[in-house]
């Protein structure tokens, strides 16, 4: 007759000889490997990250899915203007998000939206994340009065809003996408130099720095090669919810008319031209675009906070 020690005995063999093929199968995952599971464990980051996928790949396929170029004078009649979603035009092509006050598909619109807004998004963080890392990096790695001093600028720029920043900039430079890149290139920047500043002086601290400067290594070749590759994890955090910050923030400035030309209409800039239809019931100008805007923002924050809890050493299993 099988004995209680004998069952519990069993049971704990059982335990961890599954122990066991657990620590082997985590052993031969590769750190990428392992980044993709954990990454895939929150369903709600899964969905997050499979939606911006869609919207980015609707974005950059623009003008070859959308029916009409909505910018093209010869493609847009002011006999479609203002139709509901699901209304047949004068063509005979169906508008199925229903058309804005000049005649133009709000599908297509939106589409070619997305692509202006995550294009200013992504480059305006690509260029302000290259500046702020190298300065922060700089300012840890030298450390003295020169950090003191680049320190007091960051925390200087961070004490007014961003917002603010932005329509003096706008309204200095003007117009256009290369006038909304530059104003939040100086807008962003600090962000990523008080990001990498705090990890930098934690790994200038470390016996691997040290183990670099003894045997002669330059100043950026330490600073680039050696501490800056440690310090990407909370880089990489932040770029991605600061895009979604800069898109937002350049949709406010084109809502407010101070963005973006009519020419080059993003998300913003097609909500604020259905904003005097909405108290007249035709809220489709507004909402489809807003919708769109809420999504992408959304969808990129999601994006941004599970990548920050799998990044996290503190967090690490």
């Amino acid at each position: 007759m099988t004995t209680t020690y004998e069952l519990g005995g069993k049971a704990a063999a059982a335990g961890e000889a599954e122990a066991a093929v657990t620590r082997s199968r985590a052993a031969v995952e590769t750190p990428f490997q392992r980044f993709v599971s954990e990454y895939f464990e929150s369903p709600v980051a899964a969905f997050a990250l499979v939606l911006l996928a869609i919207i980015v790949l609707l974005a950059v396929l623009a003008p070859w899915i959308t029916p009409q170029d909505p910018y093209d004078l010869g493609q847009v009649s002011v006999l479609d203007a203002r139709m509901p979603p699901g209304s047949e035009g004068f063509d005979g092509y169906t508008f199925w998000l229903g058309t804005d006050g000049a005649g133009r598909d709000m599908l297509s619109a939106i589409l070619y939206g997305l692509r202006i807004s995550l294009s200013v998004g992504v480059l305006s963080g690509l260029i302000a994340m290259t500046i702020g890392a190298a300065i922060g990096l700089f300012a840890a790695y030298v450390g003295g009065r020169v950090e003191t001093l680049i320190m007091r600028i960051v925390d200087l720029q961070l004490s007014f809003p961003a917002i603010l920043i932005a329509l003096m900039l706008v309204a200095v430079l003007g117009k256009g996408v290369d006038k909304i890149i530059i104003a939040l290139v100086i807008v962003q920047w600090a962000y990523y130099a008080r990001t990498i500043r705090g990890s930098a002086l934690v790994e200038r601290q470390k016996e691997y720095v040290e183990a670099a400067r003894c045997l002669g290594l330059g100043h950026g070749r330490i600073m680039f090669r050696h501490i800056l590759p440690n310090c990407l994890p909370p880089l990489i955090v932040v770029g991605t919810v600061q895009t979604a910050h800069a898109i937002s923030l350049e949709a406010t400035l084109s809502f407010l008319g101070v963005g973006l030309p009519q020419t080059e209409p993003s998300l913003g800039l097609l909500i604020a031209n259905g904003f005097e239809y909405l108290l007249s019931g035709k809220y489709w100008i507004s909402t489809f675009p807003g919708v769109a805007l809420l999504l992408t923002i959304m969808a990129i924050n999601l994006v941004g906070d599970q990548l920050r809890d799998v990044l996290n050493p503190r967090l690490s299993r």
